[in-house]
């Protein structure tokens, strides 16, 4: 049977501050500018969540694209929409909210949520013009 690769695209809007208690406030401003803003600033960020396997003999999908969206909403979506990811998200505590930080956070989030099919790909928008991508490699 032929392997198939299906991509689910979502949205979600939250804030953040890209800041390290690892580096002096000088040294912060000077790495993330005005990413370093006290109060944070926000995005709407876009997410792909690519997966890949044999479609279904019966249905013919690899996974039905409504139940990937609500595995991402409900692991993902549900805890990042409208939040600020430096202070109200569990899952992000401790970490630099990058967005090479966010999209490997929200790999760990998936990886073992799906069945029939293998999570291949996240890629997290920040902006149209800023991407994280990862493999789980």
């Amino acid at each position: 049977m032929p392997i198939v690769y299906v991509t689910r695209h979502l949205h979600f809007s939250a804030a953040h501050r890209l800041h390290t208690d690892m580096l002096n406030d000088q040294k912060n401003k000077e790495i993330y500018g005005l990413c370093n803003n006290p109060p944070g600033h926000g995005h709407n960020y876009e997410l792909e969540i690519t997966v890949r396997g044999e479609p279904d003999p019966v249905t013919g999908m690899v996974i039905d694209l409504k139940e990937l969206k609500d595995i991402v909403e409900k692991e993902i979506i549900a805890h990042v929409d409208h939040k600020h990811l430096n202070y109200d998200v569990d899952f992000l505590k401790g970490i630099v909210p990058t967005a090479e930080n966010i999209v490997i956070a929200f790999w760990e989030q998936l990886k073992n949520k799906l069945s029939n099919c293998e999570l291949v790909e996240l890629k997290l928008y920040e902006t149209p013009r800023n991407i994280a991508i990862y493999r789980g490699e």
